[in-house]
Order: C-alpha cells, then sequence, then structure tokens
C-alpha cells in the first residue's frame, strides 16, 4: 500500500464556480473510499467530504440464513478484523440461545480478541501510519511507504511484522486459523487452548510485551518532538461513546455502554446494550454508503460522536493492566492533558491498548481454565440478539432477531468506523482549513488529509451500507469493449439509459 500514483487530482466544473478536487483512492486504509473538496478560483475550501464507495450488503443476505452461521459468515465482511465480527455476532447468538459463558468459553474469546488487538493495532502504527510519522506528512512520495519504512528503519519494520504475527499467533490457536476462523460458536467455543499450545505462545509473550513497551516510547517521542502540530492537526472537541466494565475500567471484550459530552459530561453510564437503540440512532446521506449514527438524546447534527482508542483510553476510569494503566496516566497528562483529545493522539492511545492486550494476553496464558473442557452452554432461546464489543477500531454493535425457524429474519451491523464517519469528517474539515485553505494545491499538502483519516484507522469494507439513493452508473460493453449502453441512476432513484 503505497501512495504513488493514488491521488487523482480530478477538476471539473461546478455550481457557483467552484472546482472539484478529488483524492481517489486514499490510501493505506482498509476499504475503498475518496475525499472530495470544493474550491474557489482563490484555491478557498468551500466543501470536504469523505465517500465511501464501495458496499457489502451482509445485513440483506445474511437473512434466511440459520443463526449458528452467522459468526462464520459477517467475518467475511473483513481480512484485517474478522475476529472481531466473529466475537461481536457470537455474544448475539449467546443471547439468542440464552448461554451464560462457562469461564472457559469466555477466557478463550478474550484470549482470541486480545489476539487481535495486538495484531490490528501493530499493522496500523508500523505498516500504514508509521511513513507520515517518522518521514513527514509531506516527504518524498516515493518512501512514504512500508518499503521505505523497511530501508529506512529495518528494525523497526521487522519489529511490527513478529508483533503482527504473534497477534496472528493466538488467533490461530484460538480460532482455528489466522484469518476467518470458526473457533467461537453460539453459547461458547469450539475448543480449548492446549498445554502445548499455551507453551507456545508463552515462549515468546516477554519480548512482545518488551517490544509493545517500545512501541508506545515511540508513540510518545513522536508527540514530544512535534507537540505544536501534533497537538493541534485536526483536531476538535467530540462526544465520545465506548464499552467500560461495572467498575469503569477499561474492559475490550464486555461491558456497558458510557458516552460523554464534549465537556466531559456524562450523558450515560453502565448502559445495557441489549437496548442500544435507545440511546443511538443512524442517519443516512445521499452521498455516502455509510451511515450516520448519532446520539438520539442529542440529535443528528449535534449527536455525532467518536469512538475507539482514543475516547477508550481517556474515559475510562482506569486500565486493569499495570504497565498500560500507568501509560494511561501519563497520557492524560501529557501536555495538561490537551493531547487526550488531539486527532493524531489515537496513534498514541493506540500503543497505550497494544501494549494493554500483550499484558491480557500474558495473564491469560497463565489461567488453567483456557485448559478446561466445558465448553458451551444454553438456555431459553430468544428471538433476538445484540453483542457489542471493542473492536481495534471502537465499538462494533452486532443486532439480530431469529424467527421461529432459527432463521435470520433482520439484522444490523453498526461498526466502529461507521460511528466515527461524522468525526472523520470534521477532521478533514479541520485539516483543510489548517493546511489547504488559500494555497496551491500539492501532493504533501493532499496527504495530509488523508494523514487526518488514517489516525481513525478506518476498515471502511466493514463500514459500507447500501442506502438505495447513491447515484449510480453501469454500463454494458461488447465483446470488443464497446460501450452498447449506459444506465444511470441518480440520487432521485429515476434511472435513466443513455444506449
Amino acid at each position: 500500500m503505497t501512495d504513488a500514483n493514488t491521488k487523482n487530482l480530478e477538476t471539473a466544473a461546478y455550481p457557483e464556480g467552484l472546482r472539484r478536487v478529488a483524492i481517489d483512492p486514499v490510501s493505506r486504509v482498509e476499504g475503498h473510499g475518496k475525499v472530495t473538496l470544493l474550491l474557489d478560483e482563490n484555491d478557498r475550501v468551500h466543501q470536504v467530504r469523505l465517500h465511501i464507495v464501495e458496499f457489502r450488503g451482509f445485513e440483506k443476505f445474511i437473512q434466511g440464513r440459520p443463526y449458528w452461521e452467522a459468526p462464520v459468515m459477517v467475518q467475511r465482511l473483513c481480512g484485517i478484523c474478522p475476529v472481531s465480527h466473529h466475537l461481536a455476532a457470537s455474544k448475539a447468538m449467546d443471547m439468542i440461545v440464552g448461554a451464560t459463558l462457562t469461564p472457559t468459553a469466555e477466557k478463550v474469546r478474550r484470549l482470541m480478541h486480545y489476539g487481535q488487538i495486538l495484531q490490528s493495532h501493530a499493522l496500523h502504527f508500523f505498516h500504514l501510519s508509521s511513513p507520515d510519522l517518522l518521514f513527514g506528512f509531506d516527504s518524498d512520495v516515493a518512501k512514504r511507504n512500508i518499503v521505505g519504512i523497511a530501508a529506512a528503519y529495518p528494525e523497526l519494520a521487522k519489529q511490527g511484522v513478529l508483533l503482527r504475527k504473534y497477534g496472528q499467533e493466538v488467533i490461530r490457536i484460538t480460532a482455528g486459523k489466522r484469518v476467518h476462523g470458526t473457533g467461537s460458536i453460539p453459547g461458547g467455543v469450539n475448543k480449548n487452548v492446549s498445554s502445548e499450545e499455551r507453551d507456545y505462545l508463552l515462549k515468546d509473550i516477554g519480548q512482545i510485551l518488551t517490544w509493545s513497551h517500545e512501541s508506545l516510547t515511540i508513540a510518545k517521542q513522536l508527540f514530544e518532538q512535534n507537540l505544536d502540530v501534533y497537538n493541534t492537526f485536526g483536531t476538535f472537541k467530540a462526544h465520545t461513546l465506548n464499552l467500560v466494565r461495572a467498575d469503569g475500567a477499561l474492559d475490550l471484550y464486555h461491558g456497558g455502554l458510557r458516552a460523554r459530552d464534549l465537556h466531559g459530561k456524562t450523558l450515560f453510564d453502565h448502559y445495557d446494550y441489549s437496548r442500544y437503540w435507545d440511546v443511538i440512532f443512524e442517519d443516512v446521506k445521499p452521498w455516502s454508503y455509510m451511515k450516520f449514527p448519532f446520539l438520539r438524546s442529542l440529535g443528528p447534527e449535534q449527536g455525532w460522536y467518536r469512538v475507539g482508542p482514543l475516547s477508550r483510553v481517556t474515559q475510562c476510569d482506569f486500565i486493569p493492566t499495570p504497565l498500560a494503566n500507568q501509560a494511561r496516566m501519563a497520557f492524560l497528562a501529557f501536555a495538561g492533558g490537551a493531547s487526550a483529545g488531539a486527532t493524531l493522539g489515537f496513534h498514541w492511545a493506540r500503543m497505550i491498548e497494544m501494549l494493554h492486550a500483550a499484558e491480557m494476553i500474558n495473564d491469560l496464558l497463565h489461567d488453567p481454565d483456557l485448559q478446561g473442557n466445558d465448553l458451551v452452554s444454553k438456555g431459553e432461546r430468544q428471538a433476538r440478539g445484540v453483542g457489542v464489543i471493542e473492536a481495534p477500531r471502537g465499538t462494533l454493535i452486532h443486532h439480530y432477531k431469529v424467527d421461529e425457524h432459527d432463521q435470520i429474519i433482520r439484522c444490523n451491523l453498526i461498526v466502529s468506523t461507521t460511528h466515527n464517519n461524522q468525526a472523520m469528517n470534521e477532521a478533514i474539515r479541520q485539516v483543510a482549513r489548517q493546511y489547504l485553505d488559500g494555497r496551491k494545491l500539492t501532493e504533501g499538502l493532499l496527504n495530509h488529509i488523508e494523514v487526518a483519516i488514517r489516525a481513525f484507522d478506518p476498515c471502511l469494507s466493514c463500514a459500507t451500507h447500501a442506502l438505495g439513493k447513491m447515484p449510480l452508473q453501469v454500463e454494458l460493453l461488447d465483446a470488443d469493449g464497446e460501450r452498447v449502453d449506459v444506465l444511470t441512476r441518480g440520487a432521485d432513484i429515476n434511472c435513466n439509459s443513455t444506449g
């Protein structure tokens, strides 16, 4: 994933004398998206939007399938964060079958989840964001990629690869495969962690803890060296949302919903996520396949919010592992707390969570419950199931309804990147005002927009939804590549043929 040849600086005539500039596609993110800017003749920015231009119809084509297929099917949304969907769907199906997980089942799932957090955070920091952070936002595009990092910082690149590899090994052992595993099932898991598998993972956990701590140090040093830029780059105040444990601790697997407004006032706390629709609603816009969630009490215009590592680390009361909690306190105290609200603070918070994941893996590997044989439970059958988990990118909601024939009749997914949709749009607007407004555009300046998007570590593939209103053009070509017909559908849903 490199920046080279990825920016199509497309311009076109627009009403009121504005011209359009497109960054298409946005690079070094999971999935496909683009950004459009509308500029006047003096290069003043009038509009900036992040568009999601792909869609996947999982919420529709999963209908009619038996509920026990959901944990395996829905993870095909993504190859980067399949474990998150696997577990969120499993938690929803636990409600369907009326299960209370056994200690072994819950701890195997938690181990799987923290392996996912570790590998995903390592991938993002070292492979997707480090070229910007280490070389500079407007550095030479030819080296601003993972190949350039490997050449300039070979040990750092190796460290990132091995951190991710370890997380994937945790996933392989708990889920059966590194990608799209089958380990979690409705009501529990289909295997435990054997003594041999435990010992295999324990062999390297000390090194993983060391590397995670070193990665955290790098993130902190980047802030110290670039304080003026990092604290102001695309920064804005936002409401926040995430899960917290019953005692207020950070818990990435389970908890109640906590939301605070942009001034830090608690809007609701320990809210039962099985009724999430009472506090969260989703808006749609015709220019994106991604929905726009908002807090019901504040409305669609003012109720948008931010999720993910930055919200989780700042909003929890403490982190229940010592090294990560110490790092959290340092993060909150840094520069008078200003960095805790900075868009680029996501990177630092993400490394705190990666260290926490390594500590949790270490703790779980020393728990004998992993070798237990009581793997599955069930109780009174239910018609509705809601599963919520803190995925690497933020709060992930899976909601299903099942009929008397065990078939799924309704599915709603609100993924982490969808929660962050409006926040990402706000971030790129701020960056456009700070760095692009009134200036002649260059590749390096446009990369500033992408840097703001990458800070959220978006998974655009997961976040897509077909709204039925997005303008669409389909071309029919003959065997020689000649255009036979063109069917265009506008935002008003009217279709017109030009063939």
